[in-house]
């Protein structure tokens, strides 16, 4: 199969990229970072990837993607909408064009390449959307006006994805991960234990781990096996669904 996945160039959607790579399928990697999925392609040599820049919240990036992910393929088989970027702040606070770029980004642009890559979809009668949304999808954060207004609104984009593919094998679903073991949330710790006076450890186990059942952060590659499934024919009944991956989070 082809997958094109966004923001691939690092975290989640790196490894999840890879993973699809190792299990021999066709991937395209794509990232607003130029300069990193220029270091990723330097290090994954491999006939079965090609790297594509892509400015999801830009329509004609967006089409360009699809575009060159076929001509280059000859198909699009798999979407993976990984882009995104984050940003807290209390309401009074929190920029307009900062909560306008994110749903531009987390939202429009998802919709934007589905609208792209649908009539190839259609055409193949075959296809498979996933939207890397987050438990930030399903319940509300304080601080987190914009991200909590995207990934709401992703989960009721891959509905309506999954009613309009059902009669063309074309699936849409959602994934919703917890607190995942990336750099990002990494650094983020980091900077949590310096304001608290501790190591970064006792951040994780003083602080994160409380809300977390499992007492663990989930890692990458749970998530890219979540989507190994989802896009495989074993999973062709599955479609409108946000899975949920948070190691007991919402359970409580």
């Amino acid at each position: 199969m082809v997958i094109v996945i966004t923001g691939s160039a690092s975290g989640i959607g790196l490894g999840v990229a890879q993973a699809f790579l190792q299990e021999g399928h066709q991937v395209v990697f794509s990232d607003l970072n130029q300069e990193a999925l220029s270091q990723v392609a330097a290090t994954t040599p491999s006939k079965n990837a090609i790297f594509i820049p892509c400015d999801v919240s830009s329509e004609s990036a967006c089409q360009n993607l699809i575009q060159e992910s076929h001509k280059v393929f000859g198909s699009v088989d798999v979407l993976i909408n990984n882009a995104g970027f984050q940003h807290v702040a209390l309401l009074e606070d929190f920029p307009t064009e900062v909560f306008n770029k994110m749903l531009q980004v987390e939202l429009v642009g998802p919709f934007m390449l589905t609208k792209c890559a649908f009539p190839l979809m259609k055409a193949q009668k075959f296809g498979r959307i996933l939207n890397m949304a987050s438990i930030n999808g399903l319940v509300g954060f304080a601080g987190k006006a914009a991200y909590n207004s995207a990934k709401h609104g992703l989960l009721g984009l891959t509905k309506v994805c999954a009613l309009e593919g059902a009669l063309f094998n074309i699936t849409a679903n959602a994934i919703c991960p917890g607190y995942v073991d990336t750099p990002l949330v990494r650094n983020q710790l980091a900077d949590l234990a310096k304001t608290r006076q501790m190591s970064a450890q006792e951040a994780l186990e003083k602080i994160l781990y409380p809300l977390i059942p499992q007492k663990r952060l989930i890692a990458i590659e749970d998530i890219a096996k979540l989507a190994l499934f989802l896009a495989s024919d074993a999973a062709k009944s599955i479609t409108g669904q946000p899975f949920v991956i948070d190691g007991g989070y919402l359970a409580q």
